[in-house]
């Protein structure tokens, strides 16, 4: 089948999955929305049976041949599992060009011997490489740095009867997502100066060898290399840790640092008491300074209610004037006691009671700069599960609308893992790395990204933004402050959307309509318009 073939199979697939959802985007693409329209289309046409042979055609016509190759290639071998299938797996290694070793007993690790100067490259049995494999491997080696002992590459799944599905478009090193989710082990290239001989009863030598070429990278102060093409057609691989260890409680006020829970709200006393009712009501053994910032209530009922919050364990302070999310923060935290922030939007419903707790414990990691939790619509759909930029344009969370029961894309929304940034409806940082940086930028992110950028900000300074699912909480988003549909929000809406494009050079190409993406917890080849990691097509 041609590619303008597949390209027709897969709208016709799209069109009888969801008629309406399809028609919506065409409509809006005559009416000349066409970014909307194509943010709409991205995760139906990923949903064909035929997408994945699509994105193949398309990679194929995108991406240059390796043909200019350093002199001074490095020497690979590949070591392959014996088992069914291993066969397929020597015949791919032959094509490639590159010399393999059938490991078929124990005892062959214990009397392997490595060059120093070689790379290992580890294939269980059934695994092929791709078309190219080698090429792509030699070169990525070959400019490696003295610090880079692991090279690792998307897969996918090959079956004798439906050929290659479901690939792996992996993000670069995310050492809290491989905590959880080992997505190199089997699909990569080890240094072999790294390895060490393995005794005859090492029951996973692949596991073990990936392991110790990890530890050595970690050791020298480097980080995994990802080549991010699909350079493995493999018969299984790895599955996500789930459920999830749970984490070790702050039980002592000894242990729990101090913290401030800062609310910004105006009127809407039916979601205000809700959020207060969760906030008082969380165990938390350190010292909780809760602050409400009033921007400018004139509800009686709100103020009744502002009144006896002051006269219990919360500070109220009045801050009138214009709606500015970044100012407001960034006011109420020169009056915060706490050791730790948590900046939390009054529109938050708590229904776990140790939430506090995960995200405290994580915020004190030295790594950390910020922590956020796993944000759910009422409905029990996904809001926020991290945020990834480039998505349409700026900056969108992921895996928004998603179910938290649904596998998605791996099972990313239900797996700690650093991202690029977090929402600040419910964030929690060290006070001292917010001071350093000044705070939210309330000249250019009033109102939106002031969170994405504070983030970006934390990055630029060595620090990790960390999404913790084990924290999740109801956000009604949006209800009480609108959703800018007015000429004068929108307005701000575009300017804040252009900041964050400048300052991050993120944002549209040249043609105005495809968005880039440079998020390194993303993949060039998943789409820039979808929050929910459908492929490029």
């Amino acid at each position: 089948m041609n590619r303008a073939a597949l390209r027709l199979a897969v709208h016709a697939d799209a069109l009888l999955d969801s008629p309406a959802e399809y028609l919506r985007a065409l409509w809006w693409w005559i009416t000349g929305k066409k970014l909307r329209a194509r943010m709409q289309w991205a995760p139906l046409l990923a949903r064909s049976p035929s997408a994945y042979r699509l994105w193949q055609e398309l990679e194929k016509r995108a991406e240059p041949s390796v043909s200019s190759r350093p002199l001074n290639l490095p020497k690979i071998r590949a070591l392959i599992c014996d088992g069914d299938g291993f066969e397929a797996s020597l015949t791919s290694c032959e094509r490639e060009g590159v010399r393999a070793d059938i490991i078929r007993n124990a005892e062959k690790l214990e009397t392997l011997s490595l060059a120093q100067d070689e790379w290992i490259l580890p294939l269980r049995a059934g695994d092929q490489l791709a078309a190219g494999a080698i090429a792509r491997y030699s070169v990525a080696a070959a400019c490696a740095g003295d610090t880079t002992h692991v090279i690792y590459a998307d897969d996918d799944l090959i079956r004798e009867t439906s050929g290659r599905q479901k690939p792996h478009l992996k993000p670069d090193w995310n050492s809290e997502l491989f905590r959880h989710h080992d997505y190199v082990c089997g699909s990569a290239l080890l240094r072999a100066g790294t390895l060490s001989p393995l005794s005859s009863d090492q029951a996973d030598w692949v596991e073990e060898f990936t392991a110790q070429a990890l530890a050595a990278c970690v050791a020298d102060g480097g980080e995994p290399q990802h080549i991010a093409h699909v350079l493995h057609h493999r018969c299984e691989r790895p599955a996500p840790r789930l459920p999830l260890p749970s984490i070790a409680a702050l039980d002592s006020s000894k242990d729990a640092p101090s913290i401030s829970v800062i609310v910004p709200t105006r009127n809407r006393l039916d979601l205000l008491s809700v959020c207060m009712e969760g906030v008082l009501n969380t165990p938390y053994p350190g010292d909780l300074d809760v602050i409400v910032i009033d921007n400018g209530s004139d509800d009686p009922s709100t103020l009744d209610y502002l009144e006896e919050l002051s006269e219990a364990s919360v500070r109220v302070l009045r801050d009138d004037g214009p709606f500015n999310f970044a100012a407001l923060n960034n006011r109420a935290v020169e009056q915060a006691t706490g050791d730790l922030l948590c900046f939390l939007n009054n529109d938050i419903e708590v229904k776990q009671t140790d939430w506090l707790n995960i995200l405290a414990h994580q915020a004190l990691r030295n790594e950390v700069g910020a922590v956020g939790a796993r944000l759910l619509y009422p409905s029990g759909l996904i809001q926020h599960a991290g945020v990834v930029t480039g998505i349409g344009g700026a900056a969108a969370h992921a895996h928004r609308g998603l179910s938290p029961d649904e596998e998605g894309y791996f099972h990313r929304h239900s797996l700690p893992q650093f991202v690029s940034a977090v929402t600040a409806a419910c964030m929690v940082m060290k006070r001292e790395n917010f001071k350093a940086l000044g705070g939210f930028d309330a000249d250019r992110f009033a109102v939106s990204f002031n969170d994405v950028d504070l983030c970006l900000r934390l990055r630029d300074q060595g620090l990790q933004i960390l999404y913790e699912p084990r924290a999740t909480l109801i956000h009604h988003e949006s209800v009480s402050r609108g959703l800018d549909r007015d000429r004068e929000g929108a307005a701000r809406q575009t300017r804040e959307t252009h900041a964050l494009q400048r300052r991050w050079s993120i944002g549209l190409a040249s043609d105005g309509e495809k968005p880039k993406s440079a998020d390194p917890f993303h993949h060039p080849g998943l789409s820039p318009l979808s929050e929910r990691f459908a492929l490029r097509l």
